[in-house]
């Protein structure tokens, strides 16, 4: 396989992946799979809140898009935005009980969702593989991208 044969595979499994996924969240839990990435990342983060400049960095959703997104957030009572004393220039968006609620509530189907379209495709090795072989291309991508102090 050559190089650009890997990219175009990626790119088309992306494309067709991520539409079934948002489907099934927002079929079962009105929940579209913006809205979870955010949410997740939300909750993997300490005291379960980011600057949306770290948000913007950290989440799937362009960073063009997270403010949007999290406007949507805050007014499905999801998300609340809190004041960030270190900046008064930004604000931290911050995970409600509720958004944890409808995270906890959605994780299953997202998995399942994972397994049955992904991982589910190839043996254990192959998705250890595929892991392996992105993760090192997002950490070589990631130490030489200059983040702003957020």
């Amino acid at each position: 396989m050559d190089n650009t044969a890997a990219w175009a595979g990626l790119l088309r499994v992306h494309a067709a992946l991520v539409p079934l996924l948002d489907q099934e969240l927002q079929a079962a839990h009105g929940l579209p799979l913006t809205w979870y990435d955010v949410l997740l990342e939300l909750d993997a983060a300490p005291e379960k809140r980011l600057t949306m400049t770290d948000l913007g960095a950290a989440a799937v959703v362009s960073r063009s898009r997270v403010s949007r997104v999290v406007d949507e957030l805050v007014r499905a009572g999801l998300v609340e935005r809190e004041p960030n004393p270190g900046d008064k220039r930004s604000a931290f968006a911050k995970l409600t009980p509720e958004g944890w609620a409808r995270l906890a509530a959605a994780a299953p189907t997202y998995l399942a969702g994972i397994e049955r379209h992904f991982t589910g495709r190839m043996t254990a090795a192959e998705a250890t593989t595929v892991a392996t072989a992105l993760g090192k291309v997002l950490r070589a991508h990631e130490a030489t991208v200059i983040r702003p102090i957020g």
